[in-house]
């Protein structure tokens, strides 16, 4: 994607919509600056960044209509080169993610493809999405096998079981250079059909047609930084007229800290803490979301006493 001198759009937000007079609503995820600091925090090669990256749009566009305080889960693992992918959002809009793979088997499974999608990457396995309401709440969880090469139709087929909302996802990722470089884009889009009743009637037609539509929009329109989000879906869905909500923000936000650290390490026990000293004296810790590097002396975890 080549650089240009218009003004990007806006980035880094999910907008809500609904079509007009049309029983189909649906999400559509930008992100920029966001998915690009989550996928730099790894040196991942580029077929694993890209699931991650895709992985990261789907759980702003499910996650961004949750009612509650709390946060969603997107999580596929398999026995392919690509052991899991996870990414984290929560209802303040604040997302994290990475990846456990296997380098020399994803270099094996790319070979011959422009880029590999999901299903080859990740194997046999089963595509979760769970929602976190709190430590006072039960967490719910649906799960289904890996079937559809890409996690889109892995999301289309959860909706499908878990929850029998006719549902169409479309995600797209890669790189854009607008003059300083390249940088990682993200964007993606789902539509559901709202339930029939006595009221609304059938609403197999209007859930058809909109799904034409659907069908047209790019991957290159999802990440395009100089299309805003009222743009694309003007251009898509303006023979029935679209209406667009407050954008809900989004951003990269890990939840580690050095006291979640020593938490972590005050649950061993002493000999297995000194263990882990190295030869600086100190126990080092790298958070797997983020990559930030925790260094951590051993006295600090010294729990004292009460007499």
């Amino acid at each position: 994607m080549r650089s240009s001198s218009l003004s990007p759009a806006p980035d880094d937000q999910v907008s809500p919509f609904q079509i007009e007079g049309e029983p189909v609503r649906g999400r559509l995820a930008r992100l920029g600056p966001a998915v690009d600091e989550i996928l730099r925090a790894h040196d991942y090669p580029e077929p694993v960044a890209n699931l991650l990256g895709e992985a990261c749009a789907l759980a702003a566009l499910v996650g961004s209509n949750l009612k509650f305080d709390g946060r969603l889960i997107v999580e596929a693992r398999g026995n392919g080169p690509v052991r899991f992918v996870v990414c984290d959002y929560d209802t303040s809009g604040a997302l994290r993610g990475y990846c456990g793979f296997d380098p020399d088997a994803v270099a094996r499974a790319s070979e011959g493809f422009a880029r590999p999608g999901a299903r080859t990457l990740l194997g046999e396995g089963h595509f979760m999405m769970t929602v976190d309401q709190g430590p006072d709440m039960d967490r719910y969880q649906g799960v289904t096998a890996i079937e559809g090469e890409t996690l889109a139709l892995c999301a289309e087929q959860y909706f499908a079981q878990s929850e029998q909302t006719p549902t169409r996802v479309r995600l797209a990722v890669g790189q854009a250079d607008q003059g300083e470089g390249l940088h990682w884009r993200a964007g993606g889009m789902l539509i559901q059909s709202v339930a029939e009743d006595d009221a609304r009637g059938s609403t197999t037609e209007a859930w058809v047609r909109t799904q034409a539509f659907f069908e047209t929009v790019g991957e290159d329109e999802l990440i395009d930084p100089l299309l805003s989000s009222q743009q694309l879906l003007f251009r898509l869905f303006h023979e029935d007229g679209v209406r667009v909500f407050e954008a809900q923000p989004l951003r990269a936000f890990c939840r580690c800290s050095q006291d979640r650290i020593e938490n972590v390490l005050k649950s061993f026990a002493a000999p297995e803490r000194a263990d882990m000293v190295e030869p600086d004296g100190r126990i080092h810790v790298t958070c797997e979301y983020c990559s930030k590097v925790y260094a951590v002396a051993p006295d600090a975890l010294i729990t004292e006493v009460a007499t």
